[in-house]
C-alpha cells in the first residue's frame, strides 16, 4: 500500500487569498487544488495561474461537472488541469466525453460522490477507463456535526477493492487518519485545517507524519 498523496483545497473567494496559501504550502504537499468556490469566484484562469507556478505538481480543477463534459474539460485541461472533478449524478455520456478529452491531455476524471450513487455505477466508471473518485463528507453535513461513519468507511473499502483510487476529503485532521488505515487511500484532501493553521507548512508536515504511521510504502 503506497503512502496517501496529501492535497490542499483552494476554496477562497478571493484568488490572491488562495495563492498567498499555495505559496505557504507548497513545499509541504504534492496535489493543488483550484476548488469550486475559486473557481466560481474567479474563473479557471486560477488553474492557468497555479500551473505556472508550479509546474512539478498534480493540479485540480474541481468543477464537479454535470453537463457539458468535453466542453469544460477543454478549458480545465487545457488550463493545465491534471485532473477535473464531475459530479456523480451526471450522466455517464457526460463522464465519457470528459473523459475522452482528459484522455487528449495526459490527465484524468475524478467522480465526486455526493447523495445517491451505486457500485454499479462505480462498475460502470471503471468500464468507461475512469479510476478515481473522491470520497466527500460535504461542508454543510460536517458544519452539523456529522462524522465519519463505519458505513463510510465500508463504502470507502469496498470502492477500492473493486479498483477505484480513492480521494477522501470533508474536513480532514490529521487526527483522522488512523480511521482510513485499512483503506488504500490515493490522496487525502485538506482545507481550512492547513490553511488556517497557525504554521500551514507544519500542519502538512503533521499530515505526512500520520501518513507514514499508519500506511506503509
Amino acid at each position: 500500500m503506497a503512502l496517501p498523496l496529501l492535497q490542499i483545497a483552494l476554496d477562497d473567494t478571493v484568488l490572491e487569498n488562495a495563492l498567498s496559501t499555495a505559496k505557504a504550502v507548497a513545499d509541504g504537499v504534492d496535489i493543488i487544488e483550484a476548488g469550486t468556490i475559486l473557481c466560481v469566484s474567479e474563473g479557471v484562469r486560477t488553474v492557468s495561474l497555479l500551473r505556472s507556478l508550479y509546474k512539478d505538481k498534480i493540479i485540480v480543477c474541481d468543477l464537479k461537472v454535470a453537463d457539458a463534459g468535453d466542453v469544460l474539460a477543454r478549458k480545465a485541461f487545457g488550463a493545465g488541469a491534471s485532473y477535473m472533478t464531475v459530479i456523480c449524478a451526471a450522466p455517464i455520456a457526460t463522464m465519457v466525453a470528459a473523459r475522452q478529452v482528459a484522455d487528449d491531455n495526459g490527465g484524468e476524471i475524478q467522480i465526486e460522490l455526493f447523495g445517491s450513487w451505486t457500485f454499479d455505477d462505480a462498475r460502470q466508471w471503471l468500464d468507461n477507463g475512469i479510476r478515481q473518485a473522491i470520497y466527500h463528507r460535504g461542508r454543510d453535513a460536517e458544519r452539523s456535526g456529522v462524522s465519519w461513519s463505519s458505513e463510510d468507511l465500508d463504502k470507502m473499502k469496498r470502492l477500492s477493492d473493486l479498483g477505484i483510487e480513492l480521494s477522501v476529503t470533508g474536513g480532514i485532521k490529521p487526527q483522522d487518519i488512523h480511521l482510513f488505515k485499512d483503506i488504500n487511500v490515493k490522496a487525502f484532501i485538506a482545507g481550512r485545517s492547513i490553511a488556517r493553521a497557525a504554521d500551514p507548512l507544519q500542519a502538512c508536515n503533521e499530515f505526512k507524519e500520520k501518513f507514514r504511521e499508519y500506511f506503509k510504502a
